[in-house]
């Protein structure tokens, strides 16, 4: 199955609503995995109804085939700015330059995005470190992934 004809199906079923396709894989062996998400969260029912559509087109198609249709995991890296606007003022993980930092979603913009993180740094006059709350802005593209920080 060809994964433009899919997009484009899923795109003309989205078009209208609030919700975005976020993932879209087909694999060598026809699994098709379908991903949407949105800011007020995804209905289970528009992911079945979603489910149907597809079934209903594939099915003229494409014989021999697996659909999963389901919304993004609370553990999946970010990657729509809509998703980054959805966790605004959540706990966020952000991997770059090998190291993960822990802070704030504070601010998204069409080509950044911010992180208020409490790092402690060398203040004048004093011996020990001090913790502060220190902004770090990125372009969208610069870390490995951004993520939501499940805390346990």
């Amino acid at each position: 199955m060809s994964n433009e004809i899919l997009k484009n199906w899923i795109e003309e079923y989205l078009k209208g609503t609030e919700y975005e396709l976020i993932t879209l894989n087909v694999s060598a062996g026809n699994d098709i995995l379908v991903e949407v998400d949105r800011l007020a969260g995804v209905d289970v029912d528009f992911c079945a109804d979603l489910n149907r559509y597809l079934v209903e087109k594939l099915d003229v198609v494409e014989p021999d085939y697996s659909l999963e249709v389901g919304s993004v995991s609370l553990t999946d890296p970010f990657k729509t700015k809509m998703q980054y606007e959805k966790n605004l003022g959540h706990d966020v993980e952000v991997l770059i330059d090998g190291k993960k930092l822990r802070g704030q979603l504070v601010s998204v913009d069409e080509e950044t995005f911010s992180v208020d993180i409490e790092q402690k740094v060398a203040v004048e006059g004093k011996k020990r470190k001090e913790t502060q709350i220190i902004t770090h802005t990125w372009r969208y593209d610069e870390p490995k992934y951004v993520k939501y920080d499940l805390k346990f």
